[in-house]
């Protein structure tokens, strides 16, 4: 019956729109960005909440202020850490493995990951992948205006080898609640960033 199935639909958008209003609370997502990691030894600075970086050209992080997470290297692919937080920023998987890894989706990025920085891990169970863009970074970042801890994934996409063009961060995310841990890949289900727009139109319209 009509009835019915208008009940299911307004049963749904009203769910639908929970799942809005916690996506738009939680994660923050950029988009795709396919920003240039530059071959150099400054590489890309980025400050994931402004999206402020140092490209196009190869100036160094005093350009990005407050900057979070640094792919950088003419020769391989490595990660630097900013000064805070300490003890490293980019996800490792295992203490017996050096490097940052790659991570699946799906895995969390909290409070109880393991932290380093350097070199992308090439051997063990999470190595980077070539002519791919599926290579996930997670990390964590402190966030200036609230001197809090936030977590956050990033996705690279590389060429032949580590260091060969075009190399670039494709996207990024990140919790907006401090303390509150991440899936990597995780992103606002496309409903909702379709209702979200929808919202921020009947806005424009209301004023």
């Amino acid at each position: 019956m009509l009835s019915n199935r208008l009940a299911k639909h307004f049963g749904a958008a009203a769910a639908a729109a929970v799942v809005v209003g916690s996506a738009n609370a939680a994660i923050v997502w950029s988009g795709l960005v396919n920003i240039e990691i530059a071959s150099t030894t400054n590489g890309l600075y980025l400050n994931v909440i402004t999206g402020a970086n140092n490209m196009p050209g190869s100036t160094g992080g005093a350009t990005v202020p407050g900057w979070d997470i640094n792919p950088w290297s003419s020769t391989g692919l490595s990660f630097f850490n900013p000064s805070n937080p300490t003890g490293g920023v980019y996800v490792r998987t295992s203490a017996a493995v050096a490097g940052v890894s790659n991570l699946a989706a799906g895995t969390e990025i909290g409070a109880t990951s393991l932290y380093t920085a350097g070199a992308a891990q090439t051997t063990g169970t999470n190595p980077f992948n070539l002519n791919s863009s599926s290579n996930i970074v997670g990390f964590r970042f402190f966030n200036e205006a609230s001197s809090t801890i936030h977590y956050g994934w990033f996705r690279v996409s590389l060429a032949g080898t580590l260091s060969a063009q075009p190399r670039t961060l494709v996207e990024y995310a990140y919790e907006s609640q401090a303390g509150v841990s991440i899936q990597a890949g995780a992103i606002p289900a496309p409903g909702a960033i379709a209702l979200l727009g929808l919202a921020g139109l009947a806005g424009r319209r209301r004023r």
